[in-house]
């Protein structure tokens, strides 16, 4: 019969099985893999700022990587200001308002954080600052061209057959307009979002009673696009986002 220590260390051990079947299951590199597992444990928290983290040994050990592979992950989450190194001392995690939440990774961890909550008003917050006017712009300055994908978008939202198709249509269509604005500052900006707002909208979906209302009003949005009506169009967009505001509870 194991003992309680010898049960405890077998559990260790499945659960490093896990973490390492976790991150070789992503079909990525090593290294990247790694700094996938170790960032989102950092902003999930299990790692608060301050936190001095396991030296390369440790981690090549839990993971069973080699140590370049580690040099390699934490120089890629250095890259993203999560972690900060020095000689003799080692990695630890960096002050909250370092990190780079404009990385596409860092978001991805950040929306898979138990403060989910958060996580989502803080994108209906930035979309309340830029979408507005981004779209009233857009109404004035798109080309047939971009009018077109705003609106084959808006009709593959209406059309889509799943979650997953719906949310991917419904934020190629909201990128889509950003491209439209003419301002070339949100064209990237909109890029870097993505995967917030494809957690935004996947969770506005599944929680929403009423898909059809939400349809009308994206529809709503890109006819007054299409008739070039700034106005009417940022009114559109206000509407839209305070019946977002009401699902996520901002």
């Amino acid at each position: 019969m194991k003992t309680p220590l010898a049960l405890k260390e077998a559990a260790q051990v499945v659960e490093r099985s896990k973490d390492l079947n976790t991150f070789r299951a992503t079909g990525t590199s090593v290294h990247a893999s790694l700094a996938n597992e170790i960032g989102l444990r950092i902003v999930r928290g299990d790692y608060p700022p301050g936190t001095i983290l396991p030296n390369e040994a440790k981690w090549s050990e839990t993971f069973d990587v080699s140590r370049s592979a580690v040099r390699e992950a934490i120089k890629m989450l250095m890259a993203k200001s999560l972690l900060a190194s020095r000689p003799k001392i080692g990695s630890w995690v960096e002050p909250r308002e370092r990190w780079n939440l404009l990385d596409r990774d860092v978001l991805a961890w950040y929306a898979m954080s138990p403060d989910r909550g958060a996580f989502l008003r803080t994108v209906q917050e930035f979309r309340h600052i830029i979408e507005p006017e981004a779209t009233a712009f857009a109404a004035l300055r798109r080309t047939d061209e971009q009018m077109a994908e705003i609106s084959q978008n808006c009709f593959e939202m209406g059309h889509a057959t799943s979650l997953i198709e719906r949310t991917r249509a419904d934020t190629r269509f909201h990128l889509a307009i950003l491209r439209a604005s003419g301002n070339d500052l949100l064209v990237p900006l909109g890029v870097l979002i993505e995967s917030a707002l494809d957690h935004l909208f996947s969770f506005t979906s599944r929680e929403l009673g009423d898909l059809h209302n939400a349809q009308k009003m994206h529809e709503n949005i890109e006819k007054n696009i299409r008739l070039q009506r700034p106005e009417a169009a940022r009114a559109a967009v206000r509407k839209l986002l305070a019946n977002t505001d009401r699902i996520i509870g901002s």
